[in-house]
């Protein structure tokens, strides 16, 4: 008999991730007998885990916090991974360990389900400079927006983002954001700020324009102080829930077979976790 195939979550800590709930709802509901487990892995382990990946059992991998750029080191990336500077999904093509960044068309895609027609705006704010940023970026970039700006507390590291991406991306100090959302049709937040535990991110979305649509990546709490604000303008939003659940997509594809649904079902089994109801 054929073993089934199964996938893991590879992370440093691992136990918080809502990829095992996702990845088994979709097994259950579309018939496939396979496997999802949480791997927690140190970084001093890392590499012998990845390289062997086949015999531990996988036929691929998540990779989250503190590895993805690791990933992307050990494996042979696509043009999204090496774009982005981080790898989050892993898989084989016969004996090569290739790799990915899902967190590009997790974002986009969310953002074509929960505000359909967003991508004809022409100016977007991105707050934050990190790697969850990067993806944000390349996908912004990739849809055609004319303006990119780039805010993030150190300058510095807006510019280097931004150095990577071309003219279409404007590093801003983060003290002229104001300035800069009156004309921001997509506001974007990278940043942990608003996160649960972390301090609170002091925006006013007030100032932007009413046709404006406001994405944050936070999902824990699932409606933030930038969403809630956003919503009681009657703005359009997207969580970051939704994003979680869009960039698993493609991994269990390439792992299983087939191509899964984000149905309201799973959305409703992942938010009764988050909230313990």
């Amino acid at each position: 008999m054929t073993k089934p195939r199964a996938a893991c979550l590879i992370g440093w800590p691992a136990a918080h991730s809502r990829s095992p709930l996702i990845h088994h709802y979709w097994l259950r509901t579309l018939g496939i007998e396979g496997g999802y487990n949480i791997e927690a892995v140190p970084p001093e382990g890392f590499a012998e885990f990845v390289l062997h990946l086949s015999a531990h059992g996988f036929v691929g991998a998540n990779v989250t916090i503190p590895h993805k750029e690791r990933a992307l080191a050990l494996s042979v990336p696509d043009a999204r991974a090496r774009a982005v500077g981080a790898a989050n999904t892993l898989w084989y093509e016969g004996s090569e360990l290739r790799s990915t960044n899902t967190d590009i068309e997790g974002f986009i895609n969310n953002l074509d389900a929960s505000a359909p027609g967003w991508d004809g705006i022409d100016d977007a704010l991105v707050l934050g400079a990190g790697g969850s940023s990067r993806a944000v970026v390349f996908g912004l970039v990739e849809r055609g927006f004319k303006r990119v700006h780039l805010a993030n507390r150190t300058l510095e590291r807006a510019r280097a983002l931004a150095d990577q991406f071309g003219e279409t991306v404007h590093p801003i100090a983060w003290e002229t954001i104001g300035e800069v959302l009156p004309h921001a049709g997509l506001l974007v937040n990278t940043t942990s700020l608003g996160m649960h535990g972390q301090p609170a991110l002091r925006i006013d979305a007030g100032l932007l324009p009413s046709h404006a649509i406001v994405a944050d990546l936070v999902y824990v709490p699932l409606e933030t102080p930038l969403l809630a604000a956003a919503r009681a303008r009657g703005l359009k939003t997207a969580d970051g829930l939704g994003m979680l659940l869009h960039q698993a997509v493609r991994g269990f594809e390439l792992w299983f077979g087939r191509r899964p649904e984000v149905t309201p079902e799973l959305r409703a089994l992942v938010e009764a976790d988050l909230t313990g109801a």
